[in-house]
């Protein structure tokens, strides 16, 4: 399953519009603002997959019926791009348990590198619904690295929602060949650009995420 949220018009188009505009972007807490707000809205959607149980709540007055989630929730998120992204779900998902993996791009130019991994702190996913938050998906590399590191250390969710703002047909094809999104994923992105350019960066995209969101890295 694959959701992109732009192909029905709503105020993602609105935030996703602020946070490509060279001249909003130099305010980062507008930027990181704009993807918190991106997860809120993708924590929503999410939400309505979840499984429910009905549970009486005692009001001042009378019982109500509330039908609540049952699912055990594990938010993942990939340093240090995705903590915005991360904290639009937590400010929905407030009880779920919270994972943080760092994954960065490692070679001698920006085209010719692997992924390293060099951080993880995770609760056990045995059984548990997994969404990981990562606002770009260029290579899907990252993500797939990521999503296979927690599953074999952390144990093995009953099912995976995986969490970008904006990725590329490139990143997709990478999570279609390497995760199943028939069975034990499903792909939840705002928009999907054109393609990678000779350095691996989307096009049109936005630039570096992490950058705009916290400062230049060394």
């Amino acid at each position: 399953m694959i959701h992109i949220l732009d192909n029905q018009n709503s105020l993602v188009c609105n935030y996703l519009s602020q946070l490509r505009n060279v001249e909003v972007q130099n305010d980062m807490l507008r930027f990181r603002r704009n993807i918190e707000r991106i997860g809120e809205i993708m924590a929503y959607e999410i939400s309505k997959t979840l499984n429910y149980a009905p549970q009486q709540i005692t009001t001042p007055l009378a019982t109500a019926t509330v039908n609540l989630p049952t699912d055990k929730v594990v938010l993942a998120t990939i340093l240090r791009a995705g903590l915005p992204l991360h904290q639009g779900f937590v400010n929905y998902f407030d009880s779920a348990e919270n994972a943080f993996i760092s994954a960065y791009r490692k070679g001698l130019t920006e085209a010719d590198f692997t992924i390293a991994l060099e951080y993880l702190a995770s609760p056990s996913l045995e059984g548990k619904t997994l969404i990981i938050a990562d606002p770009m998906l260029a290579t899907g590399a990252s993500m797939v690295a990521v999503y296979k590191e927690l599953i074999a250390r952390c144990g093995k969710p009953a099912h995976t929602h995986i969490a970008s703002v904006i990725g590329c047909p490139e990143g997709v094809k990478m999570v279609e060949e390497n995760i199943d999104l028939d069975h034990d994923a499903t792909l939840w992105i705002a928009t999907v650009d054109d393609y990678l350019n000779e350095n691996k960066y989307i096009v049109p995209g936005l630039g570096d995420a992490g950058d705009l969101c916290f400062g230049p890295k060394l």
